[in-house]
């Protein structure tokens, strides 16, 4: 088999093209035969050069982050094996809790970096996640910056999830349902909110105590306080920005924790003035870039296989479509992660 690869060869232009060869794993190192590409939004803005994402796209970048296969060969002093089933860990964090470590200009699919949304890949040993049995491929490719962004934003902040904790999940994207399955896991209580009552539904499905319409109750902070009994959650995963950042900290309890993972508002830079309800309920915002480190993406792959988690996913993609599948990502309309089988 060829090794193709998508392009982006004008910004919101996307090209199918063969590469000159297959490569070769040097020490260390092990090459990739890629089955599966999960799409995000970032992958939308690279693809696009939108100025809200801070890092230019090099001429004829390969774009996406995400990526599962299996090893196709190891290089001299490779820990893996011919077959191993695999997910790439796209950034430079390793481990600790520092982000300091995330170089966003040598993160797969971004800068200067080639993404996974080719046929093969190599990839360093110290960069390379052993895959959940449990799983299909199409699900383990949804695992890194979905499930390590809600993994990171829950277990990794100021304040860590604990067992009878509350925690707010806006939406029902790839990260918010990560976020609704690993909470629920772990015994805590979530609250989901959704503008579809037939995805409110599949929430409660993936764990979610507590639903709210946001499109019935525009003021769903009123209701989230309702369903903890005034007291608000623990931890709010903020997916949206500005457009509900308000809302997130009225529903956030006193001394609590709003994890801010995304900016999916319509107009991400409105200003927004949340300096004196933060103050008085002295909470913390906590922005969380990167999805996480590959240390968080070896706890959450073997949290994942412990509890038999299933990520959802809306739609899979023939690798001749990915260029559809990344118009359609654009929309946010599915039910968690679209996904393109390689």
């Amino acid at each position: 088999m060829s090794n193709q690869a998508w392009q982006i060869t004008a910004p919101g232009s996307l090209s199918l093209v063969t590469l000159p060869s297959i490569p070769s794993p040097g020490p260390n190192q092990a090459l990739i035969r890629i089955q599966a590409v999960s799409l995000n939004y970032r992958d939308v803005l690279v693809v696009d050069h939108s100025p809200s994402y801070p890092v230019q796209a090099k001429q004829n970048l390969t774009p996406c982050s995400d990526g599962a296969g299996v090893i196709e060969e190891a290089g001299p002093g490779s820990k893996w094996k011919k077959g191993d089933r695999v997910f790439v860990h796209p950034n430079t964090w390793k481990g600790g809790d520092d982000p300091r470590d995330f170089d966003l200009h040598r993160t797969m699919g971004g800068g200067s970096t080639d993404g996974t949304l080719r046929r093969y890949i190599v990839w360093d040993d110290d960069r390379i996640v052993k895959a959940p049995d449990n799983l299909s491929i199409e699900e383990v490719a949804t695992l890194y910056t979905a499930g390590a962004t809600a993994w990171n934003a829950l277990f990794h902040g100021k304040m860590k999830l604990e067992p009878g904790m509350s925690v707010l999940a806006q939406g029902t994207g790839g990260v918010s349902c990560f976020a609704i399955q690993l909470a629920s896991s772990l015994g805590a209580t979530v609250v989901a909110t959704s503008s579809s009552d037939e995805k409110l539904e599949a929430a409660k499905k993936l764990g979610a105590s507590h639903i709210i319409n946001y499109s019935t109750h525009p003021e769903w902070a009123a209701e989230v306080l309702r369903a903890t009994k005034d007291s608000g959650v623990d931890i709010t995963v903020e997916v949206v920005g500005a457009q509900s950042i308000r809302q997130s900290i009225q529903a956030t309890r006193h001394g609590g924790l709003i994890s801010l993972v995304g900016m999916l508002s319509k107009d991400p830079n409105q200003p927004v003035d949340v300096m004196h309800p933060l103050l008085f309920k002295a909470q913390t915002i906590q922005a969380f870039l990167g999805a996480g480190s590959k240390e968080m993406s070896d706890e959450l792959s073997a949290f994942v296989e412990k509890h038999n988690i299933h990520p959802p996913i809306s739609r899979v993609y023939e690798f001749e479509d990915a260029d559809k599948a990344i118009a359609a990502a654009a929309k946010l309309t599915g039910l968690g992660k679209l996904v393109v089988k390689v």
